[in-house]
């Protein structure tokens, strides 16, 4: 009984373990996918984020991109990023390209770029390149890492099966946690008051077989006299 009144106990320090750990780590570097549609005359977003492996180790890091439309053969130099300071190579996208990655740093992570008034020309593939210099003591290592993201620009916006497909299935998944979690609750509270019942149904007991055993003492003791 004392294991099973504990599972919902556990389940609690558990999830508390989690959210202190999330907040603790809330600066930690995570490579998430960027979006891949974009609304036509609206801003979309290029994410591109690599992670540094090991954080105690000294790195600067430059960003470049490049663009290949739907009718090009080869890739095109579209933006850089170095020093903190970024420059457009493209023309195409004069004036449209804004730095959305890290800020005040030489060791950059977030190699993510703003495109302003998006419109069909820009559907295409991107490349993002990030060349990044580890430092150690008594040497320097040189590392290129590049993603490539497929944008598709679309009149408005839309949403694919997957994604109403996962949103379903993560308010399910929570809504059965928590029922989970409320019967678990109501097991185990009747279990404890089930025992707490017999508990005091025992002492009521013990308590009458005393009590009668004094009264027939205190009997004995008058026929004695």
């Amino acid at each position: 009984m004392s294991a099973l009144a504990e599972t919902p106990l556990n389940w609690i320090l558990l999830v508390l373990l989690i959210v202190l750990q999330a907040g603790a780590c809330g600066g930690a570097c995570v490579e998430v996918d960027s979006d891949t549609e974009a609304v036509a005359n609206r801003g979309f977003k290029l994410g591109c984020i690599s992670c540094k492996r090991r954080g105690e180790v000294k790195a600067t890091a430059s960003v470049t991109w490049l663009f290949k439309a739907r009718d090009d053969v080869h890739f095109s130099h579209l933006y850089s990023y170095e020093d903190e300071h970024g420059w457009i190579a493209d023309q195409r996208f004069e004036s449209r390209v804004q730095w959305r990655g890290s800020r005040h740093t030489l060791d950059l992570q977030d190699g993510s770029i703003y495109i302003a008034n998006v419109t069909f020309n820009d559907t295409g593939a991107y490349k993002c390149v990030f060349s990044r210099v580890l430092a150690y003591n008594d040497y320097t290592f040189h590392t290129n890492r590049s993603k490539i993201i497929n944008v598709r620009v679309v009149p408005a916006m839309t949403r694919g099966m997957a994604s109403i497909l996962s949103e379903v299935m993560m308010y399910v998944s929570i809504i059965g946690l928590q029922l989970w979690l409320l019967v678990e609750m109501i097991y185990c509270y009747r279990k404890i008051s089930a025992a707490g019942e017999e508990a005091l149904r025992e002492n009521a007991v013990e308590y009458l077989a005393i009590t009668s055993e004094n009264k027939d003492n205190c009997a004995g003791v008058q026929v004695a006299e």
